[in-house]
């Protein structure tokens, strides 16, 4: 299972958010530096998130993330205010490993076809972000229908791989719901990584096991309630 530091980005520093409330960021300085940290601690990826851009326009913090993805040499995913087959182009050919597509994606789904088709559907993950079992759409703020039979649809559509977040646990650190991870990896095909709530090792080990192919570290890595060391241990050596 692969481990992913999140590098979160709002008005081009690294934060972290609280169930996806701006108001309630904690900034950690720059990004590039921070991805630096985690590279040097021993993550071999990262969570790249433009939460401006999922906020409001696409365009914001293009170069700080385009910098992160040039000074690094580990795979990243980006995500956040992808609302365009132009802006997923614009990403992947800039050099980012995979995009995260979630508004665009239920908007759109035939557009996945059209990426995958054109990048390879490795390179093309859909983004489930849900509450309640319903998916969160628009930064969140909206709700549009059941998580699994989006997972299934977007899978349909030629998407490689998924991100399912629990927006009810995310950023809370306060531990993974299982139970949806497990109905979702069940319902697909398609490797699936998880994000939200990952906060101890027995969390990434409940996630192993559940065979989630990966987890996002976030607010409990920033915190220190979580080493980064101790994940990659348990995702990779158990």
């Amino acid at each position: 299972m692969e481990i992913f530091p999140a590098v979160d980005v709002l008005r081009g520093m690294c934060v972290q958010l609280v169930q996806g409330e701006r108001s309630s960021a904690t900034v950690y300085g720059s990004p590039r530096e921070n991805a630096e940290r985690w590279i040097r601690c021993g993550a071999r990826n990262l969570h790249v998130v433009n939460l401006d851009g999922a906020f409001s326009t696409s365009s914001e913090n293009v170069k700080v993330i385009r910098d992160v993805v040039a000074e690094t040499d580990v795979f990243v995913q980006v995500g956040g205010g992808i609302r365009s087959i132009a802006d997923a182009r614009g990403w992947l050919d800039a050099g980012v490993d995979r995009i995260i597509v979630s508004t665009f994606a239920t908007k759109e789904p035939k557009a996945l076809r059209v990426l995958a088709d054109e990048f390879g559907s490795e390179r093309i993950m859909a983004g489930v972000d849900a509450r309640a079992g319903e998916i969160a759409v628009s930064g969140w703020q909206e709700t549009a229908g059941d998580y699994i039979a989006w997972a299934q649809l977007f899978e349909q559509f030629g998407a490689g791989s998924l991100l399912y977040t629990n927006v009810d646990v995310e950023g809370l650190q306060a531990g993974i719901a299982q139970e949806p991870v497990r109905e979702l990896i069940d319902a697909v095909s398609v490797p699936v990584v998880v994000a939200g709530g990952v906060s101890s090792t027995a969390d990434v080990a409940a996630l192993r096991q559940l065979g989630a192919a990966g987890c996002v570290l976030g607010s409990a890595l920033y915190s220190g309630k979580i080493h980064l060391e101790e994940a990659l241990k348990e995702a990779y050596e158990s």
